[in-house]
């Protein structure tokens, strides 16, 4: 039998007292109070990220793992979506068993909509029938963000059987519904979506509240929504989850996990055992996690913080084990086997030309940092001869799409709000059917970037002008194989490198990546071409 003394935050009576606890890996045997006695340190559940795709962190399971106890983490509610749009369901399972080796507590759900819409072409499908034979093993505890808004409302049969499959199995479903109001929230709700992490505005989140929704509050690397959405978490503690969606290495390492969230909102002067509540017990409680939470019969899942301010961790427990103490983790590392699914051949100059033989205005793509919602703007092009070219004088570049499965025309558009003045960057990490992205001033720089993804078979590449530099993520074109230390370095490499090259987006390589993800406002550019939200369908370039 095990012994931690501190200052127990009972976050279910919002009592903070001095005590004992025993504990083993069975659970935790009894806590004593100690009316007598003063300690130093605190005891409290451990954080629970409720929504996170791991593939976005760049780093597999076990290494995912190994870096965030230090951060006080001790579950994630994890959708392979990543994954399942580039290996389809043997990557679902790829995830599963890269999780098994380590005692901290991933729990997988199944995802709903690959592809995201039937507008995509990605590498892998789940059909209602893959869901329920996932869900069948009892592995499985949700149903994928549904981001497929528009077949609910329309009652597509297949989007409302998979909602069946996961009503069949008594599993909560995940939501993905930007910005959705009135009778369309109502039908989306009445299929069983029980959260949301996309949200326009203040008021778009407490009208899903009161629909019904727990709104998952998230900071993630791209989109940032902790300063419009704090005063939920006080407003609403029933109703409110925390999450880090997607979040690239160096974040992980320099800003931390769910605990940077938390520094926040105390920083905000929030009620302390609100802000557990919301970070610690309301994901265990909706998603029925096998996750304690400091009561007698619980399994002894804990952290030990300095204080309640900074949170500093002192000890990680999982499951009665140690996992992380005296500044070392103690999870292992251990090796993992590669997976990918990616079959297409190198771009030429002529794959990127564009004539405008209509000489009309131009649909160009507008973004703002730190959001994942793009506007569109309608521009004169910038000609030669008769190729519509990169404006780099006023920000409009050209931005492709080469799909990876197959033999495909390559996709073309045009972006503003990156702001390159030299070179072109690329990425196999593009949501969500993962083909490869690219942003450039030129064609030639555009080819040179995605040539060298093309021959890495995966990863974020950057090209200056001279040579190309490559972060490879051979794990399904997604993740790389290396340690979080080596993934962060090399990955701050290439990033610093398109910041060289003129961009002034915080995350350069995570908001690419969403530009092709159609089922976000307004113009993107998909896998057939630029799609526009609002009419929900395929346009032409010009106008």
């Amino acid at each position: 039998m095990r012994k931690q003394l501190g200052k127990i935050v009972d976050i279910h009576n919002k009592r903070i007292y001095s005590g004992e606890i025993h504990y083993n890996e069975n659970g935790i045997k009894s806590i004593i109070e100690h009316n007598d006695r003063e300690y130093e340190n605190f005891i409290i559940p451990g954080f629970v990220d409720s929504h996170i795709h791991i593939e976005s962190t760049m780093m597999t399971p076990n290494e995912f793992a190994h870096n965030v106890v230090k951060n006080g983490s001790v579950a994630v509610v994890a959708d392979p979506h990543e994954i399942a749009n580039v290996c389809g369901v043997e990557g679902v399972k790829y995830m599963f068993e890269s999780s098994r080796n380590t005692s901290f507590k991933f729990y997988f759900g199944v995802p709903s909509c690959v592809p995201a819409t039937s507008f995509e072409i990605c590498g892998g499908q789940l059909t209602s029938s893959d869901i329920d034979k996932l869900f069948s093993t009892g592995n499985y505890y949700f149903l994928g963000e549904f981001m497929d808004v528009q077949g609910i409302v329309s009652n597509d049969l297949s989007c409302i059987a998979k909602t069946e499959v996961a009503k069949k199995y008594n599993l909560p479903i995940d939501g993905h519904a930007p910005g959705i109001s009135g009778d369309d929230l109502d039908k989306y709700v009445s299929v069983g979506v029980t959260t949301d992490h996309e949200f326009f505005s203040f008021e778009n989140s407490i009208d899903k509240i009161n629909a019904g929704i727990k709104i998952q509050i998230r900071e993630g690397s791209a989109s940032k929504d902790f300063e419009d959405m704090f005063e939920l978490i006080d407003m609403y503690p029933n109703d409110v989850m925390l999450c880090t969606d997607d979040s690239h290495p160096k974040d992980l390492l320099d800003l931390g996990h769910i605990d940077k969230i938390v520094k926040r909102a105390v920083e905000k002067g929030l009620d302390i055992f609100n802000i557990l509540k919301v970070a610690c017990v309301n994901p265990v409680k909706h998603y029925n996690l096998d996750v304690g939470l400091l009561r007698e019969g619980d399994s002894a899942d804990f952290v030990v913080v300095k204080n309640l301010t900074d949170f500093k961790v002192v000890k990680t427990v999982i499951n009665g084990e140690s996992v992380y103490e005296s500044g070392v983790s103690l999870i292992k590392r251990t090796p993992c086997k590669l997976i990918n699914n990616f079959n297409t051949s190198r771009i030429t100059l002529s794959d990127l030309q564009v004539h405008n033989i209509q000489a009309k205005q131009l649909k160009v793509i507008s973004i703002e940092d730190g959001s994942l919602v793009s506007d569109k703007i309608l521009v004169k092009p910038l000609l030669e001869g008769s190729l519509v070219v990169s404006d780099v004088d006023n920000d409009i570049l050209k931005i492709v799409l080469h799909n990876r499965y197959k033999a495909e025309p390559v996709q073309v558009g045009f972006i503003k709000g990156f702001g390159l003045k030299s070179g072109a960057f690329a990425s196999s990490v593009s949501h969500d059917s993962h083909n490869i992205l690219s942003i450039g001033v030129s064609d030639d720089a555009i080819v040179e970037a995605v040539n060298r993804v093309v021959d890495s078979k995966g990863g974020l590449s950057v090209f200056d002008g001279e040579s190309s530099d490559i972060l490879e993520l051979p794990i399904a074109g997604l993740m790389s194989n290396k340690d979080i230390n080596t993934v962060s370095k090399s990955y701050q490499r290439v990033k610093q490198k398109v910041k060289n090259l003129g961009c002034k987006l915080d995350s350069p390589f995570m908001t690419l990546a969403f530009m092709s993800l159609i089922v976000i406002p307004e113009l993107k550019l998909g896998s057939r071409g630029l799609f526009e939200f609002s009419k929900f369908e395929f346009v032409d370039l010009f106008e």
